[in-house]
């Protein structure tokens, strides 16, 4: 068992909270539902089948990566932002959201961990999202063609990825952006050099900026390259507290 505010202080630390003040997501706790902690549960997104999991295993606090305040909103408790509250304080769950933070973290952030899966050199971050550098770049410690990376990817994070650009195009110099980052990720990718972007999403905008350019983009699913991150806290909270801790994976397929 751990005291809800040991578990909180020590995420706000880990995962430097306050360092990315202009995030959309209200990091940190955001619902304080019970002061002592006997499970906790790990997953990518807030949502009501994440938290109904939490009740099923007793669990009393729920860590992710989306959480369910962003901004000003919620301003109104109805419908399902009503029905996730309910299911939080009915069963005593207290949740914790870490958006960029775990984007941007060094050694434990999602990009730092893609960078570990492909041996990436030569490290330093890139792409200014919020008034922080989120992304991670550097060099492929062999180059080699997009399948052989985007084949190693997919063994690490069990996904199937989608490479566009050139399948011939010899790699060496790469970008990596989880989730979301869209034109913000391909376009600084570009100025920074690199020969291709591992990222979540490719979308129809990026599609010919990609093929003017010659960078290659592998398409990893936003919620499969934003898992890594999530696995890392909950082996560190683990130990940290010696918890209960389990990761609930409910993929959305994109």
């Amino acid at each position: 068992m751990a005291r809800l505010k040991e578990i909180t202080k020590y995420l706000d630390e880990l995962l430097n909270i306050a360092a990315i003040p202009g995030d959309h997501s209200n990091n940190g706790l955001q619902v304080e539902a019970a002061g002592e902690v006997r499970k906790a549960v790990f997953g990518v997104d807030a949502c009501h089948a994440l938290f109904e999991a939490a009740a099923l295993k007793n669990a009393g606090f729920v860590f992710v990566h989306h959480g369910i305040s962003w901004s000003a909103e919620p301003r109104r408790f109805t419908g399902i932002t009503a029905s996730r509250l309910e299911m939080l304080f009915k069963n005593g769950i207290s949740l914790y959201a870490a958006h960029l933070p775990l984007d941007a973290h060094p050694d434990i952030g999602h990009n730092a961990l893609l960078a570990d899966m492909v041996n990436l050199k030569h490290r330093y971050s890139f792409m200014e999202y919020c008034g922080s550098d989120i992304g991670c770049a550097g060099v492929l410690q062999e180059p080699c063609l997009p399948a052989r990376l985007a084949d190693k990817l997919e063994k690490e994070l069990n996904c199937k990825a989608e490479i566009f650009g050139g399948r011939d195009k010899e790699l060496a110099k790469v970008g990596i952006v989880s989730g979301g980052g869209e034109m913000d990720a391909l376009m600084a990718s570009i100025g920074e050099g690199a020969d291709c972007l591992i990222t979540g999403e490719m979308t129809h905008t990026m599609y010919h900026f990609v093929k003017e350019s010659g960078i290659v983009v592998i398409a990893l699913g936003h919620y499969r390259s934003e898992t890594p991150g999530v696995l890392a806290v909950m082996d560190k909270v683990k130990k940290k507290f010696d918890l209960d801790c389990e990761f609930i994976d409910i993929p959305t397929g994109l």
